[in-house]
């Protein structure tokens, strides 16, 4: 008897599948090539700096315009990331994917562009910031806090990327100079203050409620890398010479707090190495390419560049050392998720190919 062929997937289906469920936080690919590049850039590595900052360029557009057609397309899967709790704050990665990118183009004095993705960030943080805590306190469908996830933190990393590339571009705004730096100053102090809330009910959630080898993935880093992250935003102001009195009269404040937070980031380092360990080996949960272990290369990346830009801001050069080990380490993450992103993305639109073939052949034994 002869059948009809079976339906079978296509690379299109299967292109609009990825696209309707579209990571929100996928721009942490940006992110952690950026900050890769910015951190072999202090370093003295410039042919791995600008290998990395291509790739930058090219991610960047693509996941902007794969964000958009997602948006036209599917509207309400867009819709049903804005008003979850536990996926609203990968939207964040957009701004600090803005502001990592701005960085790589000021480094390089590409600053009119660098000053159009700030200013690009400074917006998508005001809109996102309100709308997310709206969903929060207002979201009557999570009844404890079990939803809190080390992702939340990457609404801190993106208010602190503002600081990383507003205070080196403060001159670029004329005579509001002083505003930006005072905007900047209190940027910083925010990040500081959402850190504090937000850690302590992470702690709270993985201290006393049950935490499964699911839920304990990579965006547990994201909790180091805020900390790395406010760390080098501190430096940044170190670094720089505000003209205003009580912004120079607050260094002893920004100097011990960026000192803390600096060591707070080393000390998680271990911690979040053994609870991959318990992850992985001991509960034996597989070892597999998603699109968050992006957002554990990018702490990586960040606590290197915080470190040398403390080592400068402290003119205690001996910690240089931890960056200069800590960039390979992140150099390696890096290329294992790439890896893992090609081939996970290679074996996708394989599948439809085989599936085809694999009908054809069915059809023609009946």
């Amino acid at each position: 008897m002869t059948v009809g062929p079976t339906p079978s997937p296509t690379v299109r289906h299967l292109l609009r599948d990825d696209l309707r469920g579209m990571y929100p936080g996928y721009f942490a690919l940006v992110m952690a090539t950026g900050i890769l590049s910015n951190a072999f850039f202090y370093l003295g590595h410039d042919a791995l700096s600008d290998a990395l900052y291509g790739v930058a360029l090219v991610a960047f557009p693509a996941l902007v315009a794969a964000a958009v057609l997602r948006v036209l397309a599917f509207p309400g899967a867009v819709w049903a990331d804005l008003v979850d709790p536990r996926r609203v704050f990968g939207f964040f990665t957009l701004v600090a994917a803005c502001d990592v990118l701005g960085v790589q183009l000021h480094l390089r004095s590409h600053d009119h562009a660098a000053l159009v993705l700030w200013l690009v960030a400074l917006s998508a943080w005001l809109a996102l910031g309100y709308w997310s805590f709206a969903v929060l306190t207002f979201d009557d469908s999570q009844t404890g806090a079990d939803v809190v996830h080390g992702g939340w933190l990457i609404a801190i990393v993106a208010t602190e990327s503002l600081v990383l590339l507003g205070a080196p571009l403060a001159g670029r705004f004329g005579s509001l100079e002083d505003t930006i730096f005072v905007a900047v100053y209190a940027l910083w102090g925010i990040g500081i203050v959402l850190y504090g809330i937000f850690v302590t009910l992470f702690a709270y959630r993985i201290f006393f409620l049950s935490v499964d080898a699911e839920e304990m993935n990579p965006l547990f880093w994201v909790v180091m890398g805020a900390a790395a992250i406010a760390t080098n935003a501190g430096s940044t102001l170190i670094l720089t010479e505000p003209d205003l009195d009580f912004l120079l009269a607050m260094r002893p404040f920004v100097n011990g707090t960026t000192l803390i937070l600096w060591a707070w980031a080393t000390w998680l380092i271990p911690l979040l190495v053994i609870f991959g360990v318990w992850r992985h080996v001991i509960r034996r949960y597989p070892l597999a390419y998603a699109p968050t272990y992006w957002s554990l290369v990018f702490p990586l990346g960040m606590y290197a560049v915080a470190t040398y830009r403390l080592s400068l801001a402290s003119d205690f050069r001996p910690i240089e050392l931890f960056s200069e080990v800590m960039v390979w380490f992140a150099l390696a993450a890096w290329l294992a998720t790439m890896v893992g992103l090609l081939r996970s993305s290679a074996a996708r639109l394989r599948a439809p190919t085989a599936v085809r073939a694999s009908s054809s052949a069915s059809s023609r034994a009946s």
